[in-house]
């Protein structure tokens, strides 16, 4: 049994406002199926869960009223009982709007009329009349519900004059309502949302209760297992043991898509104790979650891994795994909730240009997943106008590129166990960042489509280099950024510099929360220090050997006092901007030469390159050997 605590605020703000408002806007969650309350003595028991007519012809019928339903495609109907529809449309009608009654398959029985003004004078007789015709004992109060009412107009902004002769109807109706026994008659519009419909019929308009149904809450899931849970395949009661862990994973999901979820169990034998198999199944159309099959071995061999790729950070590359394991055994953000429907992780790389931020997000993709593809970049730099979350998220409906979706929807309902890259994230517009909240708070977006796509199987990545520079203004009063941070400062100085850097930059744009959300999964990059540099001049240099010799099959040659006399001096000069200068350093300086010495020597398959050093032109020297 159930107490009225238990049922949705939405029913009870119904049944609160009825007869009281003479219209209802009903928005939201509309399409769904909601629990049905039946009063027993002075508790409640769960009769089922049903649509929204059947909600409103229990709520409406409890207090004695007629009802009506309609919409543009069956005209009026009555989705329960039949009887008397139309005797409540002759009285209605008054001999002065003409209709013809229809058969109808799933309903038994319909009348339409021939014009949505036709069937809007109608329901305006209906609300505004007191049934004087009807004898006292009979009289009742009516309710109108009017299902799909924003397809009757094409755009609420500009209506033609049909649409605007029904609405002005409706107007009429809400602004005159009568009341019959104490009870005033109703409209219900029933809408996706409630600006679909136009502006000045709600508006303003003390008449007028606009209802919102949200998602199932956590109440409403439970009560959905309660009532269900023999129909799954469980033995002795299993989902009952199991049911928190069912809840927590099923957030965000519809009633009737725990419905669904219920049938993918029983026709693919998954059992109750392995529920998150079928939740993964129905929201990423796969059985096996691929983040359960990431063995221990290949996290314990994951650092020497990415410390090939990502040369002098042991710190930031040991502090990511730190996240990476909690992903991988599923303990991320315990310590908040139980509620698992968060990405599975979150960093955000900060630190000086060229560091290899970037790479160790490569690197931790084919860790994970086996391909650095995995890892779908997103450069922030385009996403800088106002408009330009329409590209990430999709554009609503009505505007250009709506059936195109967004690019980051796109990309995580292809690759949904993926790791997502937004790199210099302070380059995009601050509205992106909100929705950034909410992909990190509850793991979901709508798309301009209005499908829900998951972020809970992906790790979110952020980049920036915020913190390195501030903009200061000059003696001309102009903008001028100079560095914060330098390569001769210490890394606790670079770390907490870096790290105020970030925090000022987003409590300056009135975001605290989104710094919130990242907590202390910020890392913050050293520079190149000149060991690394070695380091890194080295791998790129034996990089381009190997290439050569796979796709020209020369075979070139570094001694190794080329290396300490030349290239790693010219590394160590190149660490301003990063690995990235360090690579344009090889370019400039081997590849050009060499490439050169090839092409200008007639070099071919199977000869030998020898490369020294050229300390009179500061270079180097390619002889044949």
């Amino acid at each position: 049994m159930f107490s009225e605590k238990n049922i949705p605020k939405w029913q009870r703000e119904i049944d609160s406002f009825k007869g009281i408002k003479s219209t209802f806007i009903i928005e939201g969650n509309i399409n769904d199926i909601y629990p049905k309350f039946v009063k027993k003595d002075n508790e409640y028991e769960i009769n089922g869960f049903v649509d929204l007519n059947n909600i409103l012809y229990t709520l409406f019928n409890e207090a004695a009223y007629d009802l009506l339903f309609c919409d543009p495609i069956n005209g009026f109907y009555n989705p329960i009982i039949s009887t008397g529809l139309k005797d409540l449309v002759d009285e209605f009608s008054a001999g002065k709007v003409r209709y013809s009654v229809c058969d109808n398959l799933l309903l038994r029985q319909s009348i339409k009329t021939d014009s949505s003004v036709a069937l809007s004078e109608i329901i305006k007789n209906a609300v505004i009349g007191s049934r004087g015709k009807t004898a006292e004992e009979n009289r009742k109060p009516v309710a109108v519900v009017i299902n799909l009412a924003s397809r009757y107009i094409n755009s609420p902004g500009n209506l033609e004059q049909e649409e605007k002769d029904m609405f002005l109807n409706l107007l009429y109706a809400a602004l005159n309502s009568t009341r019959i026994n104490k009870q005033r008659n109703t409209m219900v519009l029933v809408v996706e949302k409630t600006n679909d419909l136009p502006a000045w019929f709600y508006l303003n308009n003390p008449n007028v209760k606009i209802i919102t149904i949200p998602n199932p809450d956590r109440n409403v899931r439970e009560i959905y297992i309660n009532s269900n849970y023999e129909e799954f395949n469980t033995e002795d009661g299993e989902l009952l043991r199991i049911k928190e862990n069912f809840i927590d994973i099923t957030d965000g999901l519809k009633s009737l898509e725990l419905r669904s979820l219920q049938e993918l169990c029983i026709k693919n034998n998954i059992e109750a104790r392995d529920i998150a198999d079928a939740v993964s199944l129905y929201k990423y159309g796969i059985k096996e979650n691929p983040w359960n099959s990431i063995g221990k071995s290949r996290i314990v061999a994951a650092k020497d891994k990415i410390l090939q790729r990502v040369k002098g950070q042991d710190y930031a590359v040991e502090k990511a795994l730190d996240v990476i394991k909690r992903a991988v055994s599923g303990l991320s953000g315990l310590q908040h909730s139980s509620n698992t429907s968060k990405p599975r992780g979150i960093l955000f790389l900060a630190g000086p240009t060229g560091t290899g931020k970037t790479e160790l997000a490569k690197s931790l993709a084919e860790v994970l997943f086996g391909d650095e593809r995995s890892c779908i970049r997103f450069d922030m730099s385009e996403y800088q106008q106002p408009h330009s979350d329409q590209k990430l998220l999709g554009a609503p409906p009505g505007y250009v590129g709506y059936e195109a979706g967004g690019q980051l929807t796109n990309a995580i309902k292809e690759k949904p166990f993926s790791i997502l890259l937004f790199d210099e994230i302070e380059k995009a517009h601050p509205s992106i960042l909100d929705k950034f909240l909410q992909i990190l708070e509850d793991g979901r977006m709508t798309d301009g489509q209005g499908n829900t796509v998951y972020f809970s199987e992906a790790i979110i990545i952020f980049t920036s280099n915020l913190g390195i520079y501030k903009t200061v203004k000059d003696g001309d009063q102009a903008a001028v950024r100079i560095p914060v941070v330098s390569m001769d400062d210490s890394y606790d100085i670079i770390k907490a510099r870096v790290s105020q850097g970030i925090k000022d930059y987003f409590l300056g744009l009135g975001r605290p929360e989104l710094l919130n959300r990242i907590g202390n999964n910020i890392i913050v990059f050293n520079y190149i220090q000149e060991e690394a540099a070695r380091q890194i001049v080295r791998s790129q240099v034996e990089k381009v050997i190997r290439n050569v010799m796979e796709q020209k099959k020369i075979e070139v040659v570094v001694p190794e006092e080329t290396y300490e006399g030349y290239f790693y001096p010219a590394a160590c000069s190149s660490r301003d901007n990063g690995g990235r200068g360090i690579g344009n350093m090889v370019e400039e300086r081997f590849i050009n030469p060499l490439s050169r010495y090839i092409c200008d020597n007639d070099i071919a398959e199977g000869d030998r390159l020898v490369i020294t050093m050229d300390e009179e032109r500061d270079g180097i020297s390619i002889t044949r050997g």
